[in-house]
């Protein structure tokens, strides 16, 4: 099963279905169907979603496709994803994965 590492901050949000997308840059390709997300400290921590679809775009765009521009304006953006990715830009081009919430995921 594919799988993305995840900061342990932002599992619980993904477990209640507030966390509904993910912004990668230079990472794995990333498909629609099952994917595990795995807390970064800790491999035994885990929750699989389902991918919808996925886009690739500049970060400057990712805001406004998510109806955020007003609460991740492009300094704050930028700052937060050099979190991960010290040399990210604003004009990188990034994936944005979009998922249903883990109460979704039915396994066949």
């Amino acid at each position: 099963m594919q799988n993305l590492k995840i900061v342990p901050r932002l599992l619980p949000d993904v477990r209640a279905g507030k966390k509904l997308h993910t912004i990668r840059w230079r990472e794995r390709e990333i498909v629609p169907g099952p994917m595990l997300y795995v807390n970064a400290q800790d491999a035994f921590d885990s929750v699989i979603v389902c991918v919808t679809h996925v886009e690739k775009m500049p970060l400057s765009d990712v805001a406004a496709r998510l109806g955020k521009s007003a609460k991740w304006p492009d300094a704050e953006l930028l700052e937060g994803m050099r979190e991960h990715y010290p040399s990210i830009e604003m004009d990188s081009e990034v994936t944005l994965i979009h998922h249903l919430p883990p109460a979704a995921y039915v396994q066949s």
